[in-house]
C-alpha cells in the first residue's frame, strides 16, 4: 500500500532493521498478544520512533552545524515527545488481541525497506 503513495524516509541502523524483522517473525510465529509480545513490540516501536525523531529533527540541525546548545534544546523537546508517545503506545499495545498484533506486525514489515544498491 505504501508504494502507491508518496512518502518520506528515515534511515535506521542495519542492526535495528535486522532486529525489527527478527522480532516481527518471532512474534508472528508465537501469534499471541501476551505481555511478552507487548513488551517486545513496545521496545521495538520506541527504538524505531527514536531513530525517526532523530533523523527528522536533529539531522537537519547537525547539517546546519547548529550549536551544542541548540542541539541540546532540540534533544530535550524530542525526549518529551518520545516520553509522551511511549505512554500512548504502551496503553494501545496493552489492549491488543491476537488479530490486532498481526496487523501491527504487517505494518512494521511494510515500512521497513532494505537499502537500495548504489
Amino acid at each position: 500500500m505504501l508504494k502507491q503513495h508518496s512518502h518520506i524516509v528515515a534511515p535506521i541502523p542495519d542492526e535495528l532493521r535486522t532486529r525489527a524483522l527478527y522480532t516481527v517473525e518471532e512474534l508472528r510465529k508465537r501469534g499471541k498478544a501476551d505481555k511478552e509480545a507487548v513488551d517486545k513490540l513496545h521496545s521495538l516501536i520506541t527504538e524505531m520512533t527514536d531513530a525517526g525523531l532523530d533523523f527528522f529533527f536533529l539531522e537537519p540541525l547537525r547539517r546546519l552545524k547548529a550549536s551544542s546548545m541548540m542541539l541540546g534544546m532540540a534533544r530535550v523537546g524530542i525526549s518529551s515527545m518520545l516520553k509522551g508517545s511511549k505512554m500512548v503506545v504502551h496503553k494501545v499495545l496493552k489492549k491488543l488481541d491476537d488479530r490486532s498484533l498481526a496487523v501491527i506486525l504487517d505494518f512494521i514489515e511494510e515500512i521497513i525497506h532494505e537499502p537500495e544498491d548504489a
